[in-house]
């Protein structure tokens, strides 16, 4: 078993940043991948970005340039830096670890919400 907690989310305007955390319990060493979605009213869940345990890295292409996935692996925690948040970027973002036996474990999400 696998438990997320994220943090960081919150108001901003357009143009700011948000750094969003995740904070991994349990069994840790069995996680393969680390990854953000985004779930926006009316849209589906989108994957935002996903680094691998061997620091291999994935953004999405709406995101590419401005957000940037990290992990601290002294502190079980991954790391969405978001730089330049649009309006349209308003949403729940969540969390998300796979395992190497292909469990799929999730945050409870952190709302974002970015004005005009």
């Amino acid at each position: 078993q696998v438990q997320l907690v994220e943090s960081g989310g919150g108001l901003v305007q357009a143009g700011g940043s948000l750094r969003l955390s995740c904070v991994a319990s349990g069994s840790i060493f069995s996680v393969n991948v680390m990854a953000w979605y985004r779930l926006a009213p009316g849209k589906q869940r989108e994957l935002v970005a996903a680094i691998t345990s061997g620091g291999i890295t994935n953004h999405a292409d709406s995101v590419k340039g401005r957000f940037t996935i990290s992990r601290d692996n002294a502190k079980n925690t991954w790391h969405l830096q978001m730089n330049s948040l649009k309006p349209e970027e308003t949403a729940v973002y969540y969390c998300q670890a796979v395992t190497r036996s292909s469990s799929v474990y999730w945050g409870q999400g952190t709302q974002v919400t970015v004005s005009s």
